[in-house]
């Protein structure tokens, strides 16, 4: 049998065998690459600021929380990141440019168009607000709404310019800034819920609210006359609140004063009706009695207010001093009984 003639090149050897081996070769490097991209495909990590909705064939079979999870390779399971535990937020207005130690903000006509609106007087003023809010169902933030943005930003703009629009201009520009912003946070809130949207207002701030730049002049005018008619009415009710209580008080001091003297007024007469009684009581039981004791009363009642009182007698120069009206008695002589002589003249 003949021999096969030997082949000293080992090169020639190599290249024999790696013929021989290559379909195994690729097969098994095929294989490599099925497992290593099996398993990249297969580990997800979802971030904590959110939580990850996992579809398979296009329906979704779950949603997962922040953490390392797993799913079907190959693009069999596909999961879509959801941004629920961050505040989303949408500006009207303006848009924020740059945010550092110090925010710019960005305002173009485009911008402008979205605030420029007409209030229920019939004024025209510039409303800037921003919009925050967060996603609280990630499966009908996905799958219920084909542009959420778009219609969150409709949505808002709709409810403000149907707010303002039956709200008068100053009350806007004012005191009603933050009931015009709740009321346009509960009914776009109202909306999305009736949308199915999965989203939750946080709220509607109201940033900047001025008239627009061509008619500030008269804006500020009036705003400084509605400023001094508010504190003339102040003044006003200060003084109001200052003079008030004092006529009331007045005036109550008054009819307690004339209670009292009325109350005086018939207690007195009351109390003379009574002794009057008393008296004629005492005087049909004795009159004799009754009435000299009448008479001295009234003597001692009337001759104190007499002042000085002279007794003369005929021929005698000098007056005879009987009663001492205008000093206390003498000592000695309080007890002593004196007659009166008959008067021949009193002055």
């Amino acid at each position: 049998m003949p021999r096969r003639p030997h082949n000293p090149n080992p090169l020639d050897d190599f290249l024999s065998h790696f013929d021989q081996n290559t379909p195994l070769l690729i097969a098994a490097g095929a294989l490599i690459a099925i497992l290593v991209w099996g398993v990249i495909t297969s580990v997800y990590t979802v971030q904590a600021e959110g939580q990850a909705v996992v579809k398979r064939f296009g329906q979704v079979i779950g949603i997962r929380e922040p953490g390392l999870h797993f799913k079907l390779p190959f693009g069999i399971d596909r999961q879509i990141f959801v941004p629920t535990a961050r505040v989303l937020k949408h500006e009207f207005g303006f848009r924020t440019a740059m945010m550092d130690e110090r925010t710019s903000y960005l305002k173009s006509p485009e911008h402008r168009d979205e605030s420029l609106m007409l209030t229920g007087d019939l004024k025209v003023i510039d409303v800037e607000w921003v919009v925050q809010y967060r996603v609280i169902d990630p499966d009908q933030y996905l799958h219920r709404v084909r542009d959420v943005d778009k219609t969150i930003r409709d949505l808002s703009e709709a409810v403000m310019r149907r707010i303002v629009g039956n709200a008068l201009g100053s009350d806007v520009l004012t005191e009603k800034r933050v009931q015009v912003s709740t009321q346009a946070r509960d009914e776009l809130q109202e909306i999305l819920d009736s949308f199915e949207m999965g989203i939750r207002i946080g709220t509607i701030e109201l940033q900047d609210v001025t008239p627009p730049e061509t008619v500030k002049p008269a804006f500020n005018e009036v705003n400084q006359a509605e400023q001094e008619k508010e504190r003339t009415i102040n003044e006003a009710e200060k003084r109001r609140n200052q003079s008030l209580p004092r006529a009331l008080g007045e005036a109550r001091g008054i009819l307690e004063a004339a209670d009292g003297y009325a109350a005086e007024r018939v207690n007195r007469a009351e109390g003379e009706a009574a002794r009057f009684t008393a008296i004629l009581e005492e005087y049909r039981n004795s009159p004799e009695v009754t009435r000299r004791r009448l008479y001295i009363e009234m003597i001692d009642e009337v001759l104190p207010q007499l002042g000085r009182v002279f007794v003369l007698d005929e021929g005698q120069m000098s007056p005879l001093p009987l009663l001492n009206l205008d000093g206390p008695a003498p000592r000695g002589t309080a007890d002593q009984p004196t007659a009166p002589p008959t008067a021949r003249g009193v002055r």
